[in-house]
């Protein structure tokens, strides 16, 4: 990302770091667990290009922004609370806001929380799902009462994080490629419960995939290990006060213009199927399920990626 510009801006309590590139109308782009601003580093050229202004940040916890000691300090209210800072930062009322992984998440809820600064939302990977009926820890403790489950896993303080942070080229070398379109998929979430951590559940690929280099993994490795990943970990260890919190969008819709983007190979889709996403997104102008792709999906298949946001985005009245 030569041509982006590097900046950073006061929102919410913390200093965010984003990479931004364009003018014109606005598109923030958020990214998921464990990833950074680079991860969108094919979108940001691409929507600069097209007429748009793209910004994509190290969101809290992540990267160049800050990371908060307090555990309760990366809920839903404060994640979205960021992005509403971020708008006001950049002296903007409203933008289309584009979420992969947990950057999905977090742009339904803001779609939900505060349409009127949302044009239009995109979430990738992670389709949304309405308020379940129980804390979801309560659900996953049911559901994996025997075998062990990556993010019960994340629950303990200090646990995944020095797994995860004892080698972290290991760890984004392993974690990118297993659970691409080229990687083994769910096994490498949910399995025999035992003494491994996550790291040694993700196989070591025999080469990494034509979409990944080793610069790109250096890139992520590099900016671990300076932060480790505490701050990422912590957003999952919100789930459950997330749920407490948002008491007031049990049965909401969305009701700004929407599009969901994943790849068939992506495992997260078996845990949460995105065939109902009708039901509560009452503008979903399509979803597109990428043949082959794992769930970096930005990353895997750019080109076109970038052609179903730049056809949504055509579309969405600025």
């Amino acid at each position: 990302m030569d041509d982006v510009k590097h900046r950073s801006v006061r929102t919410n309590g913390i200093d965010m770091h984003f990479v931004e590139g364009g003018a014109g109308p606005l598109v923030v782009l958020c990214h998921g667990f464990p990833e950074l601003s680079y991860s969108w580093r094919h979108q940001v050229a691409a929507l600069a290009s097209a007429g748009y202004r793209a910004v994509a940040p190290d969101q809290r916890g992540y990267g160049d922004t800050s990371r908060p000691d307090d555990v309760q300090a990366y809920d839903i209210i404060h994640l979205t609370h960021d992005l509403l800072g971020l708008l006001d930062a950049l002296e903007e009322e409203r933008a289309v806001f584009v979420g992969h992984d947990w950057g999905a998440p977090v742009v339904w809820n803001l779609a939900l929380r505060a349409p009127k600064r949302v044009r239009a939302v995109v979430g990738m990977s992670v389709p949304y799902v309405p308020r379940s009926e129980r804390p979801p820890t309560e659900i996953w403790k049911a559901v994996f009462s025997d075998r062990w489950f990556y993010i019960l896993y994340f629950q303990e303080p200090g646990v995944a994080d020095a797994d995860l942070a004892r080698d972290p080229a290991k760890t984004m070398r392993r974690f990118l490629c297993a659970i691409s379109g080229d990687g083994t998929g769910l096994g490498s979430l949910s399995g025999p419960r035992d003494e491994r951590g996550m790291v040694d559940r993700l196989p070591e690929p025999a080469g990494l995939p034509g979409w990944l280099t080793q610069e790109d993994v250096d890139h992520y490795a590099a900016v671990f290990a300076r932060t480790g990943f505490t701050g990422g970990l912590n957003w999952y260890r919100n789930f459950d006060r997330n749920w407490e919190r948002t008491a007031e969008l049990a049965g909401a819709r969305i009701e700004v213009p929407a599009l969901f983007i994943a790849g068939t190979g992506d495992p997260v889709l078996r845990m949460v199927p995105p065939d109902r996403m009708g039901q509560w997104v009452t503008d979903l102008r399509g979803t597109l399920l990428l043949p082959g792709a794992g769930h970096w999906v930005q990353q895997e298949r750019p080109d076109e990626v970038n052609a179903a946001l730049l056809g949504f985005l055509d579309e969405v009245p600025i």
